[in-house]
């Protein structure tokens, strides 16, 4: 079918393609990061339950290195308040490349006249998230 497409719908059809690659992208980051957050903040659920005292060690490459229980909380609290808000980026990213998506898919459309748009159902979202 692209073959007998426009050049100025073949060129949409080629962005609505790009945007798709890209949403896809957004969406594998986003969940990577919820991903850590969840695990970063039941790792600083558990340090508020374990006693101050108790002896700590974190991972460092390879290696186990003692840490202190103030070291520990403060920087798992700095790593949640950033995920939390790399998570909210690419929230608002992943909603940015999906309203991108819908006005080009309506323009092709448009610019087809309506017809033959079968093919470009699915939208960006289609992955589930």
């Amino acid at each position: 079918m692209q073959g007998n497409l426009p050049p100025e719908a073949q060129e949409k059809l080629e962005e609505l393609q790009d945007l798709q690659e890209k949403a896809q992208q957004v969406a594998a980051q986003k969940q990577q990061a919820e991903t850590q957050l969840r695990e970063s903040q039941t790792a600083l659920e558990e340090l508020e339950a374990v006693d101050e005292d108790t002896t700590m060690y974190r991972m460092v490459g390879e290696l186990l290195v003692k840490t202190e229980y103030e070291d520990a909380a403060e920087d798992l609290e700095e790593k949640v308040d950033s995920l939390e808000i790399r998570v909210d980026t690419l929230e608002k990213q992943e909603e940015r490349v999906q309203q991108q998506f819908e006005q080009l898919q309506e323009g092709l459309q448009n610019m087809l006249g309506g017809a033959g748009g079968g093919g470009l159902g699915g939208g960006p979202g289609a992955g589930g998230a």
